[in-house]
């Protein structure tokens, strides 16, 4: 059994042709792929990032031929033109070590984003659901789930936020512990304060207010979030009852001085205040960051944070690296035993024939009655169960411990079992008779 996954990504295709292979319902495409002869199993996973299908097949180069005219010629709907040299490919462990990175979040566009996860669980719920998946990529699948599990629970990939939106959410939970409560407002109409504050809103912080030099923008955003909008002459009233206050605002002086901050402390009764600065040039005076209970974050702050939390997100990946090849051995030990299971057929059909054989014109020769018969039957199969047992023994471990490939030649030819001239060739015709 081969594996070959093609798709395209983030890293090969723009935004635009990513769209246009976008899958809302993955049945029909895996009904579609699986009615091929060519694919035993099929895997489709779809994001905003990517569009991959993974296959189990024995005939791989039909295999690829039937998912490459997919990609290029028979996607459903207007997919506008062929996916062309954005499309890639991996075979066997390399398709296996891209589904165990792209499931542990290795290859997304942010490392460490906890969505992917769910995004393969939710594809595998649909494939197995329509019979797409059984044996070979169940199990891989199965693999690739445990696989992200463990590179979360073993290394720190996932704990350090690198964008600055997640960053500020970060900072502000190690200032309150908890958002929720919390108020906030958004000075200005930047899209930078405006993702910020969707991050901290989604963190269990729900009343926002905000104030806008432009009224109409201004009202535009507060319908956004569900706030109310005010002017600029509102902001000492509005400092005064907010934990977190952030700005984007254009403008070549501050719009929040320090002075500003000193009194609205002293109307908060010294709670804690958390700003976060996104205007070029600061929107916050400096020394409103030496108010006590005042804590400023500037861009550059926050961008230093970020990469400072990159850093220790790569020396993660090296650790989460490791986690994968363990566990790609891991599954090519579990196929190479696979593959040794028609060996092993094959061996107990060839000697349950040379048994059978010798038994029967033996047996000519003697007057047993049925007694002395089945006992001599016993006897026969014993012998040879007790014969083949180290043997197959060996085959099945060598598997799991990825010599398989090397017993099973070794087998092959110790036992003749590709020479039809050797006593028991007769049971290749039938080898699945003798069981396993």
């Amino acid at each position: 059994m081969r594996l070959l996954l093609v798709g395209l990504s983030h890293h090969t295709a723009p935004v635009e042709l990513r769209e246009r292979f976008s899958v809302d319902d993955a049945e029909p495409l895996l009904e579609k792929v699986c009615g091929s002869d060519a694919i035993e199993e099929a895997f489709l996973v779809s994001t905003c990032n990517r569009t991959e299908i993974l296959v189990a097949t024995r005939r791989l180069e039909e295999a690829r031929l039937r998912l490459r005219s997919l990609f290029t010629r028979e996607w459903p709907g207007d997919h506008g033109g062929d996916a062309g040299s954005a499309l890639y490919e991996h075979l066997d462990s390399a398709a296996m070590v891209h589904l165990f990175r792209v499931a542990s979040s290795l290859d997304s566009m942010v490392v460490g984003e906890p969505q992917i996860l769910g995004q393969v669980k939710d594809a595998y719920r649909v494939a197995a659901g329509c019979g797409a998946t059984r044996v070979v990529l169940g199990r891989l699948l199965d693999r690739a789930l445990a696989t992200a599990k463990r590179i979360r629970t073993e290394t720190r990939i996932a704990e350090r936020p690198v964008s600055v939106a997640r960053v500020a959410v970060d900072l502000a939970r190690q200032i309150f512990e908890t958002l929720e409560g919390k108020r906030a407002l958004l000075i200005g109409a930047g899209e930078m304060g405006a993702i910020t504050l969707e991050a901290l809103r989604a963190e269990g912080l729900v009343d926002v207010a905000v104030a806008n030099r432009t009224p109409e923008r201004g009202r535009q955003l507060a319908e956004r979030f569900g706030a109310v909008a005010h002017g600029f002459d509102a902001l000492p009233r509005l400092l005064s009852s907010s934990d977190v206050v952030l700005t984007s605002v254009g403008g070549s002086e501050p719009v929040v001085g320090a002075a500003m901050v000193q009194a609205a402390m002293k109307g908060r009764g010294h709670r804690p205040m958390f700003a976060i600065d996104i205007g070029v040039p600061r929107n916050v005076e400096p020394a409103a960051n030496e108010v006590e209970g005042v804590y400023v974050y500037d861009l550059d702050d926050l961008d230093a944070v970020a990469s400072s939390n990159a850093d220790q997100r790569r020396r993660e990946v090296s650790r989460a690296e490791g986690i994968v090849r363990e566990e790609q051995q891991r599954f090519d030990g579990w196929m190479a035993a696979l593959r040794a299971v028609p060996t092993i057929k094959h061996l107990r059909a060839r000697a349950e024939a040379v048994r059978r054989k010798e038994l029967e014109r033996t047996l000519r020769r003697l007057e047993l009655d049925d007694g002395q018969r089945e006992g001599v039957e016993a006897l026969t199969r014993a012998i040879v169960n007790k014969l083949l047992h180290a043997p197959l023994s060996r085959l099945r471990a060598g598997g799991e411990e990825e010599t398989g490939l090397a017993y099973l030649e070794a087998a092959r030819v110790l036992f003749a079992l590709d020479d039809d001239e050797v006593p028991g060739a007769e049971a290749d015709a039938f080898p699945g008779d003798a069981g396993e």
